[in-house]
């Protein structure tokens, strides 16, 4: 279930021969005073009976890589990385990128800076 800010998902045991999870990606645009905006986003659930929480940042030119970021924590905390939460309802996927776009106020074509590919782990 996706809302402005939020995404939620949730997944029965052995669902798609995956493990039960219920997870909540939240996400906000932060001015950082030294790297301007930055996309702030918050993972929080339960894969397979276990809890777990995850932060992370990513500057304004690279935020779109957010669903690499979010595949790459949860497979940390025991879910598949094709089974990632984002990719189940590519709508939603939509969505989400529309509207991180509309609060960067970002344009498609702008540049990327490399450097923020290596500091944002991507």
């Amino acid at each position: 279930m996706f809302e402005p800010g939020h995404l939620h998902r949730s997944n029965l045991p052995g669902e798609n021969g995956q493990p039960g999870y219920s997870i909540d990606f939240y996400y906000e645009v932060r001015q950082d005073p030294q790297e301007g905006a930055m996309l702030h986003g918050r993972l929080a659930g339960e894969i397979d009976g276990q809890h777990f929480e995850e932060v992370f940042e990513m500057h304004r030119d690279t935020a779109f890589n957010f669903a690499s970021v979010i595949s790459r924590l949860v497979a940390k905390h025991g879910l598949h990385p094709n089974a990632s939460p984002i990719m189940r309802a590519h709508q939603e996927y939509d969505a989400i990128f529309e509207d991180i776009r509309a609060k960067l106020h970002a344009k498609p074509g702008e540049a990327v800076n490399l450097e923020h590919l290596k500091s944002d782990g991507l």
